[in-house]
């Protein structure tokens, strides 16, 4: 049983170590996913969850940090007690999450590992039910642990640990993830990654008399019900589905593929930090007609009207959806550079390039 519980501790801290890093890396990402949580429990459950939306990114922080801390808080035996409860209390609550996201299909991806890894809901419930087992086990042996580590020296190590991802998190907020793991990431062909790598295979999975059966083709026989049409070979579909971008007088994404392109990302022009728009207009106007500059929005007519005309941004705009925009910047506004369909920059609000680094790139 030691030895049981001792392979637990080191599996458990390592795992969560490496979910936490992930997420500490683009904390506005796991905001998003919690943004998404909290507006199905306010739908599900009760109205009151919607109160934490505002402070989804604080919480983001919160949750990665203290993530990578207990990973290196269980390997270290350090205040097992209060870590083992933290642990147990922690994979109880996104146990829940994930089964009640998977049996009710309510959030497709959980987030567990950011960008990074994708896991479908009942792959995310296996993990966590996998994670309460072996907690289970540390759980039983708690007062067993002990530290080689003096007391102090561990003290420091966890203040420290804490401290350096505080600081990650926060950079990646005030900038963009030092590692993007997202499919609109610099070097993708966007055109490319919309198309399959091949041809995709179904199953038609059928019920009849409580029996399910899988059949590569529609079944002629009406006593039997659909039930699902499912993918056989996932691993073909495009990487990217859902771009597309629009106006008033219709579809332009082809168009987005031709030539060199600025988009200026503003996903929610209510939101928006209007501080730095000056910069990006700036911008525009020393770029003149080397490269065409547009805006990328998710507001409204009438809210994104209101908003450039009160930070003079004279560029055209598109429509895009807003979880579309989220994942290609996290930044609002944000700053993205194609050429012939390739991304070749991303910039956040903070950092807005000058018009010299932006040919460089082309």
């Amino acid at each position: 049983m030691k030895w049981i519980s001792e392979i637990s501790r080191f599996l458990v801290g390592g795992l969560f170590i490496f979910s936490g890093l992930i997420k500490v890396n683009d904390p506005v990402g796991t905001a998003i996913k919690l943004e998404e949580y909290f507006q199905v429990f306010a739908a599900d459950f009760a109205p009151f969850f919607e109160w934490f939306v505002p402070v989804a990114l604080p919480l983001s922080v919160f949750l990665c940090v203290l993530e990578v801390v207990l990973g290196v808080a269980v390997i270290l035996n350090y205040r097992m007690q209060l870590t083992v409860w933290t642990l147990v209390g922690i994979i109880v609550f996104f146990t829940f999450l994930t089964f009640y996201s998977a049996y009710f299909n309510k959030v497709t991806d959980c987030g567990c590992f950011g960008d990074a890894i994708k896991l479908t809901p009942w792959e995310s419930f296996t993990k966590d039910i996998v994670l309460m087992i072996l907690i289970g086990l540390i759980f039983i042996r708690k007062n067993h642990f002990q530290s080689s580590i003096a007391v102090r020296t561990n003290d420091l190590i966890i203040g420290g640990v804490t401290a350096i991802n505080l600081i990650i998190a926060i950079v990646a907020i005030e900038h963009l993830p030092f590692i993007d793991f997202r499919a609109y990431k610099i070097g993708t062909h966007i055109p490319t990654s919309m198309q399959s790598s091949g041809e995709l295979k179904y199953a038609y999975i059928m019920e009849k008399d409580g029996e399910e059966f899988s059949f590569d083709q529609y079944p002629t026989d009406q006593t039997y019900e659909f039930k699902e049409l499912k993918v056989l070979n996932p691993e073909v579909q495009p990487k990217i589905t859902d771009y597309s971008i629009w106006n008033d007088e219709g579809e332009y994404t082809d168009d987005s593929f031709v030539g060199n392109r600025l988009y200026v990302v503003i996903y929610n022009s209510k939101k928006a930090d209007v501080g730095e728009v000056n910069a990006i207009n700036e911008l525009a106007a020393a770029l003149g007609d080397k490269v065409q500059v547009a805006a990328l929005t998710a507001s409204d007519y009438a809210s994104f009207e209101a908003f450039r005309h009160e930070v003079q941004l004279a560029v055209p705009y598109y429509y895009a959806d807003a979880t579309v925009l989220k994942t290609i910047v996290r930044s609002n506004p944000g700053l993205w550079l194609m050429q012939d369909g390739t991304v070749k920059g991303k910039w956040h609000y903070n950092d807005v390039p000058s018009a010299d680094e932006i040919l460089n790139l082309l």
